[in-house]
């Protein structure tokens, strides 16, 4: 909102693909998230192994493979913010 960053991506990872998935709550702050311009992306193994992906993709969520993606941007010592 401020423009600290050109590009925010948020990563929803393990079972926090299933908390999103059942919390209204976290939905409204996600779709909160999307009108700002935060891309917001599931690990879609993740979602397929707690089976919520198509939940997450109504709410407006990409579901993709993070494992390499995810890797490279810890080896390539991008920014990354864990919560």
């Amino acid at each position: 909102l401020k423009h600290w960053w050109d590009h925010v991506t948020l990563i929803v990872w393990g079972r926090t693909a299933k908390l999103t998935a059942e919390s209204q709550t976290v939905q409204m702050i996600i779709k909160d998230l999307l009108a700002t311009g935060v891309h917001v992306s599931a690990c879609k193994a993740c979602s397929d192994q707690l089976g919520v992906t198509d939940t997450l993709n109504e709410i407006g969520i990409e579901t993709k493979y993070w494992g390499e993606p995810l890797t490279m941007i810890l080896k390539e010592n991008q920014k990354l913010l864990t919560i």
